[in-house]
């Protein structure tokens, strides 16, 4: 390996121990590589946004394409600076509110076709006992869940009796549903985490067999 492969491998590494550091406590490694992340992420995505974004979808279409209505999100997107001057703040309010505004309806459709539509067609798979065991068991599971889990979050009377039992149920459901989550963000992290060990015992491993 040539001196900057190993000038990398010997910074990464000291980047990866300084974050791990701060299982012992807060220190100024942990502090310094924390920052070097955040620099880094800023910055990098400070260029992408404006090569991605400004360029390829602002510029280069006005004015190789000659689409100028594009002026106007243009126009919109500086008027956001304006809140780095507190005269003329307000003036962002406009593009904020056009930004929320097309946002909140584009995720509306998008949630309703990619979320709550399939969610409803879900619940209502047949329950025909020719579909086999697994799969009517599986339906009728999904029909208790969801109809227990609605009246838990129905607070206009109280969960008493009948109501009060479903709604208990419900609650089972959400817990299995909120360890699921739980559980998968768990082993995102700790496959992130076996990387970076690998990344210490194999690629730093080798760089410090072929220095000593």
């Amino acid at each position: 390996m040539t001196f900057i492969q190993h000038f990398q491998l010997w910074l990464g590494a000291f980047l990866v121990l300084s974050l791990f550091s701060f299982l012992y406590k807060d220190n100024p490694f942990y502090k310094l590589a924390e920052h070097v992340f955040a620099g880094l992420s800023a910055g990098y995505y400070v260029g992408l946004v404006w090569q991605a974004v400004i360029i390829q979808q602002l510029v280069n279409p006005m004015f190789n394409d000659g689409h100028w209505w594009l002026a106007f999100p243009g126009f919109l997107g500086v008027l956001m600076f304006a809140r780095f001057f507190a005269k003329w703040s307000w003036v962002s309010r406009i593009s904020l509110a056009f930004v929320m505004g097309n946002t909140a309806g584009v995720f509306l459709i998008s949630q309703l076709h990619g979320l709550a539509l399939p969610q409803t067609a879900s619940t209502m798979m047949s329950l025909d006992p020719s579909r086999g065991f697994g799969a009517t068991l599986l339906a009728l599971i999904v029909v208790v869940g969801v109809i227990s889990t609605l009246i838990y979050f129905y607070f206009s009377k109280e969960h008493k009796g009948a109501l009060g039992v479903t709604a208990r149920v419900g609650i089972w459901f959400i817990m299995v549903s909120f360890g699921a989550h739980f559980g998968y963000t768990v082993m995102a992290r700790i496959s992130l985490l076996i990387g970076q060990v690998q990344f210490l015992l194999f690629d730093w491993g080798r760089s410090i067999k072929a220095i000593f």
